[in-house]
């Protein structure tokens, strides 16, 4: 009797580490922190003085107070009254957004717009194929059309080719 041997727990981490799926993910986490700075420096370089050229360079400075008297120390944290902070808010999203639309102009539509080219040649690969395939079997077909009316013309007296009246060339 054969002993099945189950794979150890090491064996079953590397296996797991090997799939595709993991390295994938890993190297989109990698890609996507490395990304994360790229956004910043658009937020603060571009998106932070457009809106500032409107009011202050720094978003979260925006504010609004729901409960007076509103008053924030030095460093940042609200002492007294209830401030809604929705220029934070906005910063947050506007990062959301430009990195979303960068990763899909950039990313996204290139791959797609790639992957269709190589399954369009793929079908047309395929569709070229299958055209050759079916010339060739229709020319066999015709081979083999020809070939029976040959014999039945030889076997009702006609002649074959080349050969005399019902002279069999098998």
């Amino acid at each position: 009797m054969i002993e099945k041997k189950e794979p150890s727990i090491w064996q079953g981490f590397k296996a797991f580490l090997m799939r595709g799926n993991v390295v994938d993910l890993a190297v989109a986490v990698v890609i996507g922190a490395a990304f994360t700075n790229i956004v910043n420096s658009v937020v603060k370089g571009l998106i932070n003085p457009l809106v500032g050229a409107i009011g202050t360079k720094n978003l979260d400075s925006y504010s609004t107070c729901l409960q007076e008297p509103c008053k924030t120390a030095a460093d940042g944290t609200i002492t007294s009254g209830i401030q809604i902070m929705w220029g934070s808010v906005l910063g947050a999203t506007l990062s959301f957004v430009i990195t979303a639309a960068v990763v899909y102009f950039l990313m996204v539509l290139p791959m797609a717009k790639y992957l269709a080219r190589l399954e369009a040649r793929r079908k047309a690969r395929e569709g070229t194929h299958e055209v050759v395939e079916v010339t060739e079997l229709e020319v066999l077909k015709e081979i083999r059309d020809a070939l029976v009316a040959q014999r039945a013309a030889g076997q009702n007296g006609g002649t074959g080719q080349g050969g005399a009246p019902g002279q069999d060339w098998r």
